[in-house]
């Protein structure tokens, strides 16, 4: 959790939260069906959480990971790995696995 906030501090394209409220999208996203029909409004957009853009949180997550650690990357990787495991969204197959 350090090695986050210390990226979330030091990085210009991070702020403070940044990969929590990602994470949670993330959650949220994979768990709930009738996500499948949103109109995300933010595609390439650098401000993916204005309109809560999971997919993009979940490329921010991705470059997250390989900013961090062996270590902090392997333990958000299973925090991740956690919610994929109970997917139920199709658009799942649009994201790099990494």
């Amino acid at each position: 959790m350090g090695e986050i906030l210390r990226l979330e501090y030091t990085r210009n394209d991070l702020s403070t939260a940044d990969v929590a409220l990602a994470l949670e999208r993330w959650k949220k996203f994979v768990r709930s069906p009738e996500s499948a029909d949103r109109d995300f409004c933010t595609w390439g957009s650098v401000h993916w959480y204005c309109c809560g853009n999971p997919l993009e949180g979940r490329r921010l997550l991705e470059a997250v990971m390989r900013a961090l650690s062996r270590r902090s990357a392997r333990e958000l990787r299973a925090l991740i790995a956690k919610s994929d495991s109970l997917a139920v969204h199709p658009a799942l197959a649009l994201v790099d696995g990494g």
